[in-house]
């Protein structure tokens, strides 16, 4: 960590930078590689289309070198502390042990950002159910349109997937939220994906389309709402009528572009 206000593994955003549902967010990262380390290489990923691949759970960034950069910080009002990063967070080996540390230093609740993709596993569970807030991934219920659009590991099943989704609701007692991202490739499968939803019910429904520089256009915001009305009886938003406000980050401006993050 270079500075107080230049940090390797946080940086304080909001909206489209961190989840346009979390309000001004504490983001932390236990990937922070130069490359993006992930189950999945979405088509719309800000992170470009490079990816190391992998499955295989591992300790990438110490505890104690988050709870130092969050002790270093300055004052800051923040609604969530969420982690996410350079790729699939739950690949951190030690993400219910940072989790259990940051609560031990501050009084925010705690959020995530998943792919969902190996929520199948016991273990990765566990970690999720330490949260206050998850944020599950689902794309796709076919796995045409899974592989087209998420270009998945080898071994990932979309049935697992969709399953453990159903299975950690059932036991997750804090706040959690099904995340679409519609693209022309989806959309037309939008119902499905809506009456998926209904059997995850979960708190609320993002219903998401690129707005963030990728290869992948975004649909307009027509489109968005004749889609959100598959999604009837559910609490669905969309990112269109999310509200942003502006917060300075604390990471410098090479910092967040090399996360493929907008300033």
């Amino acid at each position: 960590m270079s500075s107080k206000t230049e940090t390797l593994n946080l940086k304080y955003t909001y909206g489209p930078v961190a989840s346009w549902r979390l309000g001004s967010s504490l983001g932390v990262d236990l990937l922070s590689g130069k490359e993006k380390i992930c189950t999945y290489n979405c088509i719309y990923c800000q992170l470009g289309r490079k990816v190391i691949y992998t499955l295989e759970r591992k300790n990438f960034v110490p505890v104690d070198r988050i709870i130092k950069e969050i002790e270093s910080l300055p004052e800051i009002n923040i609604d969530y502390i969420t982690f996410s990063g350079r790729g699939e967070p739950t690949i951190a080996s030690n993400l219910s042990e940072t989790v259990r540390a940051i609560k031990n230093i501050r009084k925010e609740k705690i959020a995530i950002l998943t792919n969902s993709s190996l929520m199948y596993r016991e273990d990765v569970k566990k970690d999720l159910l330490s949260f206050d807030f998850v944020i599950a991934k689902l794309d796709a219920t076919s796995h045409f349109l899974f592989e087209k659009i998420n270009y998945p590991a080898r071994k990932l099943s979309l049935e697992k997937i969709m399953q453990s989704l159903i299975d950690f609701r059932k036991e997750f007692h804090g706040k959690f939220a099904l995340q679409i991202m519609f693209i022309n490739l989806n959309k037309a499968q939008a119902q499905e994906i809506a009456e998926f939803a209904r059997l995850v019910k979960p708190d609320e429904v993002q219903i998401n389309t690129p707005l963030r520089p990728c290869p992948v256009p975004p649909l307009s915001r027509e489109e968005i709402a004749k889609i959100k009305e598959y999604f009837t009886n559910l609490n669905a938003i969309t990112v269109y009528e999310s509200k942003i406000k502006k917060v300075t980050p604390i990471s410098k401006k090479e910092t967040m572009e090399r996360r493929g993050k907008v300033i």
